[in-house]
């Protein structure tokens, strides 16, 4: 394992601002359920399943860094399922332009999942030489379809594939990245639905407001992003904010031991939580209840609630 860098040299910026382009990975919860259930259960490859494709949506972000010496720095993290629906998102929130002027240093793949990475072809579209950073866990078939030569099962990008032309930068495992001054990012190993394995996240570090963690999915589970943040991150023991997916309850109610996770988030002192995602409304509403500062949505676009950050909605964190 490479040494991990001093807290002191990741650098710190001025403000991170972030849109959420689309929280909405699938519309239907049920179909979705009933896609990861059949061809051979939730742990066979989602390579090798069937879905149903107008049941796609995606998961996409940009974030936007004002660094200390007035630069902005802007990445988007993941790009979503459907190409169709993602080429829209990407219109309607500007980014489509920002790719064609190179605006958007690179695509942060969280993780293969396909609500965050089968969208490919709608960055593409516009940039095809983008810079793409992806976890060391990444997978073989993963690679090939970015490289344009396994298009999705959902058929959505079965033709006319643009392959990407660009840098690929891999994250190792469990060591602090820095991608610019101030944003980091790490890659956690582990067994993830679907067949698939590890996902990376990225925090920055706002002066005079501490650290901000920022997840897709956070399969890794809060807990485990938070503790990282504390212990290789952030200058202090308490953290400044959160946005994402959490992956904490997005089919349904709360288990006990996830309402014990959500307790145990109070030790880490945040002070702007702006979930959204896979998070689950059962979640939100108990940390609504234990008294978190939720970031509430406008339920606008396309999105599940006034309880998640939801498409064209955006939180700033200085």
């Amino acid at each position: 394992m490479m040494p991990a860098p001093d807290k002191e040299r990741l650098g710190e910026c001025r403000s991170l601002t972030v849109t959420c382009l689309s929280e909405t990975g699938w519309h239907d919860n049920d179909l979705m359920l009933a896609d990861i259930k059949a061809s051979d259960g939730p742990d066979a490859s989602q390579w090798t399943k069937s879905w149903h494709a107008d049941n796609a949506a995606g998961s996409a972000s940009l974030l936007e860094v004002t660094l200390l010496d007035g630069q902005r720095r802007k990445l988007l993290i993941d790009c979503g399922w459907n190409t169709t629906y993602m080429t829209r998102r990407f219109e309607d929130t500007g980014v489509a332009r920002m790719l064609e002027y190179g605006e958007v240093d690179l695509l942060f793949l969280s993780h293969e999942h396909l609500d965050h990475l089968w969208g490919l072809q709608a960055v593409l579209r516009y940039r095809p030489d983008i810079t793409i950073c992806v976890p060391a866990t990444f997978s073989d078939t993963a690679h090939a379809f970015i490289r344009g030569e396994h298009p999705s099962p959902t058929g959505s990008d079965a033709q006319a594939l643009i392959r990407h032309a660009g840098r690929i930068v891999t994250t190792p495992v469990g060591v602090p990245v820095p991608l610019y001054p101030s944003c980091v990012a790490v890659a956690f190993d582990l067994p993830v639905l679907l067949g698939i394995r590890g996902e990376q996240s990225l925090y920055f570090r706002v002066r005079d407001s501490g650290t901000v963690c920022v997840t897709g999915c956070c399969h890794q589970t809060v807990t485990t992003l938070a503790d990282y943040a504390v212990e290789h991150i952030s200058m202090e023991r308490t953290l400044y904010g959160l946005y994402g997916g959490l992956h904490i309850a997005p089919f349904g109610a709360l288990t006990a031991k996830q309402e014990e996770m959500i307790k145990d988030m109070h030790r880490f002192g945040f002070r702007k939580i702006a979930a959204n995602h896979c998070t689950g409304p059962a979640a939100i509403r108990k940390m609504i209840q234990l008294g978190y500062p939720i970031v509430y949505g406008s339920n606008g676009r396309d999105s599940s609630g006034t309880l998640t950050l939801g498409n064209g909605d955006g939180v700033v964190f200085e």
